[in-house]
């Protein structure tokens, strides 16, 4: 019911001393010697959700709330080498029944992206990431768990074309392997099958994103659409719970923008699932402040 991989279950933005985003999923670079500090707020809510392909509510949990604080550093190795790292605190709610949320500090995420090919407004850019969990949150109770448990290493190929006038088109494609993990229990059932063992096997996933947009010295703003699906998994059982060999799908529809006329920042982000498979029909707001340090002076 919950979309729940990775540093892209939550945005993460930062901005360069030139108005510039800096994050996965873009571009942009922070020059070396800067690092630029996010703090966001995010808060995704859903009262439907498809169980399997079925689109339905549940009166026993009424409207499911996820909210996370995130920190995220980005640093500039080089012009064409960056670090991101982020660590969020997440809890999750609902407004009905009696599920009790969860509330702790989730995954520890870093990227490194690398710009390989820069000629002429386009640009080919490589990114590896990594994520481990810090905290010893329960796993096995979607949809009230704020994550998976699981270890996950990505891969991502991300071209890019930047107009003089400061139009640009972005896409992305990823690939993520996902450790199995071990739940509080002796046996479970996944795939029709019952298996004899508190080891799961978490599906890998992909996701892919387009982004339109300008971007200017104090502003950007951008239109989007993402998507993520797992290689594999089963369905939600009828009336059951979620569980984490689910095959979760999501295609999401969104807007970005921000303004930073100098060192101190904010920005903003709405985003909206239109169709899915095992998870929530959420609509998410972030919000987020920006900080820039630039330590070559």
């Amino acid at each position: 019911m919950k979309k729940l991989p990775l540093l892209s279950t939550i945005a993460a933005i930062c901005f360069s001393l030139s108005a510039m985003a800096q994050m996965p999923n873009d571009a942009i670079y922070m020059s070396k010697g800067q690092v630029c500090v996010a703090t966001m707020y995010t808060n995704s809510s859903w009262k439907e959700y498809w169980e399997n392909t079925l689109k339905r509510e549940n009166l026993n949990i009424g409207t499911h709330t996820t909210q996370s604080v995130m920190v995220m550093p980005a640093i500039g190795v080089s012009n064409r080498l960056n670090l991101m790292l982020a660590l969020p605190y997440v809890w999750t709610q609902t407004s009905a029944g009696n599920l009790m949320g969860q509330k702790g500090l989730q995954d520890l995420s870093g990227w490194l992206k690398w710009k390989a090919v820069d000629v002429k407004g386009f640009s080919l850019n490589g990114l590896i990431g990594a994520s481990i969990p810090v905290s010893k949150y329960v796993p096995d109770f979607l949809p009230m768990s704020i994550g998976l448990q699981c270890r996950t290493v990505s891969a991502r190929i991300l071209p890019s074309y930047q107009h003089k006038s400061g139009a640009y088109v972005t896409g992305h494609w990823t690939y993520s392997w996902r450790s199995n993990i071990h739940v509080d229990r002796d046996a479970y059932q996944a795939d029709d099958r019952v298996y004899n063992t508190n080891e799961v096997n978490v599906p890998n996933a992909t996701d892919w994103g387009a982004r339109v947009g300008i971007l200017k010295r104090k502003w950007q703003t951008e239109v989007f659409v993402e998507n993520f699906s797992c290689v594999n998994g089963d369905n939600i059982r009828r009336n059951d719970m979620p569980f984490p060999t689910n095959n979760m799908e999501a295609t999401t529809v969104g807007w970005y923008g921000k303004l930073q006329p100098k060192a101190l920042g904010m920005n903003a982000r709405v985003s909206y699932v239109t169709n899915g498979l095992n998870m929530g029909q959420s609509t998410s707001i972030m919000v987020g402040v920006l900080y820039l340090f630039n330590f070559k002076k």
